[in-house]
């Protein structure tokens, strides 16, 4: 998430009231979570198993819980809480934003879009040329949708993401304040779920088709011209590449990657990253002639133990 201006470090731990080690006038350009900083970003870090690889990161501002050696080129803002002032700044540069109307003033509909009865539009939504939007789909704020995208009634773009801290008094949610992103010529089906990023993009890639009652997870992206089957969960994180198709009630665990035209068959637990141009079935994952040949062999199991007697 990139702030609408660059502030400065001071500026930074003003707001959240921390301290800092760094000058003053260090550029800060936005807030993102690890896997996706850049340059000019901030990340935070609550856990000395995990400070290494965000102090070496791209993010040249790291929100730590410990005042520690400051690598060259970097800055960094001392607190006590990390995921506590980390969500005060997604609020204070994307805070949520009420609305009593089903189509926002700010949102942008392009020419030849249809927009069904009990949608809901929220704010700086942006729409492109000729979609299909059905009824009772409802579209949060700062999504983008490209040209040509039709989508199904029930759907949801732009829910929270699923990312809590576990605190004495219970789970403190991670505030999300990133998007989603739907590409041109993507088809989403009826009853849908595409949390938008914590702080980057949810992207389904161009010519992408959504089976109905499909669930994406926050900060994933899904490329081009992928098919994804009914009931289908998908993680936070995760990287789909092109012409992928997942058949019915594949589930994946977060942070992986799936290779271009892979074929993930039905009620597959993708548990780790696997290649593309092959075709994987079971829970764990493998390949799908491995697991066939696994299953026929234990089929063979009551004739060997018949045999051995």
């Amino acid at each position: 998430m990139k702030f609408p201006k660059v502030h400065s470090l001071k500026e930074i731990a003003a707001i959240i009231n921390t301290d800092y080690v760094g000058d003053d006038n260090f550029p800060v350009h936005g807030m993102n979570e690890i896997h996706v900083v850049e340059p000019g970003d901030i990340v935070f870090v609550d856990h000395p198993k995990y400070y290494d690889k965000a102090l070496q990161s791209a993010a040249t501002i790291v929100l730590i819980n410990k005042n520690v050696e400051c690598p060259e080129g970097k800055a960094l803002l001392i607190s006590d809480d990390p995921f506590r002032d980390f969500n005060k700044l997604t609020n204070h540069f994307r805070p949520f934003q009420f609305s009593n109307v089903s189509i926002s003033p700010s949102a942008k509909i392009g020419a030849g879009t249809i927009i069904q009865p009990n949608t809901f539009i929220g704010h700086n939504v942006v729409i492109g040329k000729n979609c299909l939007i059905h009824s009772n789909v409802s579209i949060y704020d700062n999504t983008v949708i490209g040209d040509n995208v039709m989508i199904h009634a029930g759907t949801i773009l732009g829910a929270d993401a699923f990312y809590y801290k576990k605190r004495p008094e219970g789970f403190d949610q991670l505030i999300s304040g990133g998007r989603v992103v739907i590409e041109d010529n993507v088809g989403i089906g009826a009853l849908c779920t595409i949390d938008k990023g914590v702080t980057g993009d949810t992207t389904i890639g161009e010519g992408t088709k959504l089976d109905n009652q499909v669930h994406v997870g926050h900060d994933t992206v899904i490329g081009k011209k992928c098919l994804i089957a009914s009931q289908t969960g998908i993680a936070g994180c995760v990287i789909i590449e092109d012409e992928v198709t997942l058949w019915g009630q594949v589930g994946t665990t977060s942070g992986i990657r799936i290779g271009s035209k892979a074929v993930v068959m039905g009620q597959t637990g993708v548990t780790k990253s696997v290649e593309g141009g092959k075709t994987y079935f079971g829970t764990p994952i493998e390949e799908s002639r491995e697991k066939l040949k696994q299953l026929a062999n234990i089929k063979k199991i009551p004739q060997i133990l018949e045999k051995l007697k």
